[in-house]
């Protein structure tokens, strides 16, 4: 009874109906287009980090702020803030190696440079220092693909440069970056200035490039130690002694096998550089220390597949509390541009909430209008003894039939118009975009969870407009409205 009630109401008040129809179904749509293009930019920017840069999960010291692989998270004050080293770091391991969920993991130490290619140009440039371990590195990353040369190797010093700067490089200078190149890295700090000289061992690409990519620099882990002050921990330190955070002035004048020379500021009498040469050329030292573990700035960890990284984090977090570190997951240790594209996803649903807010008013007016043009209606079947339950059903029923039928059309008429565009083979110009949305050319992919959730969406808006509606159908006297009509 009350449906048949139902379907004759929404035939007889079809121009109401089709409006409201019209109006949940384009929101519907709307959000289901919008939330698939940003999903499939979060699965492009997803597989871009994971497969290159950060892996599922990264380790790092607790901090006061958010921190990524290369510094903090917030651009004001990037560039003051030096990345804390892991306390703990053979513990970490340990617990990371028992961990069944975890099918890799390597470490990482990071800094920021000045880079000089001495025999192609005399210009400085800024680069970023990922400093790896190549015992475990270029495993726990298959998206990082080496183009000449190869990589580096463990125990060596040397460096690697992304086929982007290197066609930058040529196409400004006119030659290209061999093999063997001399990459004069310059950093400063409150001890000095730095100097680091290492050879050029590879030239790789990212198969899926991101943001700032190309900005990067992959060395051996004891250049970057020495360049930013770092001492590689061979005994723990005593309860009260002054943490020590300069690499002995030995290691900066040895010459070990791999690399042509370490430089370091003097602050006393001044001498030519035919001096300098000498000096650095007779300069005895100490053995640099080798990096046989500790003093890495991250631990990052490849999960197996079907593990849940959320899922991961919550639970390891609790066995890494006592040693002061934390696990963060790829969007974090991405920074910013990973950041914003969640921010950008978050700013699209409030406008989407507020849109949908408006669509809400206009559906109540709509409906309160048909109220009162049924009050004779409903105070007959409020005469005859139907219940307030009844009127509820009657009206709300109405309004949620017409909201299933147009989210379902809005999610369908979202999925024509993402499979129109996929049709048309649209080519994407910018590199960074198209690694964005997963190739060079323009493909979204359906979603179901973004789907189900556009279709959830519309119900509510049903449901939502029809509770003002249904209490003032329900509180319509019987016998005023059988007066008034």
């Amino acid at each position: 009874m009350i449906w048949r009630l139902v379907f004759r109401n929404i035939i007889r008040n079809r121009k109401n109906s089709l409006v409201i129809f019209l109006l949940i179904a384009l929101i519907t749509a709307l959000f289901f287009i919008g939330n698939s293009i940003i999903g499939q930019t979060n699965l492009g920017l997803k597989r871009t980090y994971v497969d290159s840069l950060t892996a599922d999960v990264v380790i790092q010291k607790n901090s006061d702020m958010s921190m990524n692989l290369f510094g903090a998270n917030s651009p004001v004050i990037d560039n003051y803030v030096t990345i804390p080293v892991l306390p703990a770091y053979e513990h970490i391991v340990d617990l990371v190696s028992e961990e069944s969920s975890v099918e890799r993991y390597t470490s990482q130490v990071s800094g920021r440079a000045f880079l000089e290619l001495p025999e192609i140009s005399d210009d400085d440039e800024p680069v970023l220092l990922c400093g790896a371990d190549p015992e475990s590195y270029f495993a726990c990353f298959p998206g990082i693909v080496v183009e000449e040369g190869r990589s580096l190797e463990p125990g060596e010093y040397g460096g690697m440069l992304t086929g982007e700067r290197a066609d930058r490089i040529e196409k400004e200078t006119g030659i290209r970056p061999a093999i063997g190149t001399p990459l004069v890295f310059t950093s400063a700090g409150y001890i000095g200035f730095k100097i680091r000289e290492v050879p050029l061992v590879g030239i790789y690409r990212y198969e899926h490039p991101g943001q700032f990519m190309d900005e990067i620099v992959i060395v051996d882990p004891q250049t970057v130690r020495v360049l930013l002050s770092v001492q590689v921990a061979t005994a723990p330190a005593e309860e009260g002694s002054p943490e020590i955070s300069g690499t002995d002035t030995g290691t900066f004048f040895t010459q070990p096998e791999g690399f042509t020379g370490v430089y370091d500021d003097y602050s006393g009498e001044e001498f030519s550089p035919e001096d300098l040469n000498t000096f650095l050329a007779g300069s005895g030292g100490e053995e640099e220390t080798e990096s046989s573990g500790g003093d890495w700035n991250f631990v990052l960890l490849r999960l197996k597949q079907g593990v849940s990284p959320a899922l991961f984090i919550k639970a390891f977090n609790k066995r890494l509390a006592p040693f002061g570190v934390y696990a963060a997951g790829w969007r974090t240790a991405a920074g910013t541009s990973a950041i914003m594209m969640l921010l950008v996803q978050t700013f699209f649903n409030i406008g989407g909430f507020l849109v949908s807010a408006a669509g809400v008013i206009v559906v109540v007016n709509i409906l309160l209008i048909s109220v009162f043009r049924r009050t004779r209606e409903i105070g007959t079947l409020r005469a005859i003894g139907a219940s307030d339950s009844c009127i509820r059903s009657l009206v709300m029923g109405e309004n949620c039939f017409i909201a299933f039928l147009a989210g379902a059309a809005g999610v369908a008429s979202g999925a024509l118009f993402l499979h129109a565009v996929n049709s048309m083979n649209i080519t994407i110009p910018n590199d960074l975009v198209a690694s964005l949305l997963g190739g060079d050319i323009l493909h979204i992919v359906f979603l179901p969870f973004t789907a189900f959730v556009s279709f959830c969406i519309a119900l509510f808006l049903g449901a939502a407009a029809s509770i003002y509606p249904v209490e003032t159908a329900v509180g319509i006297d019987p016998i005023t409205a059988v007066r008034q009509g």
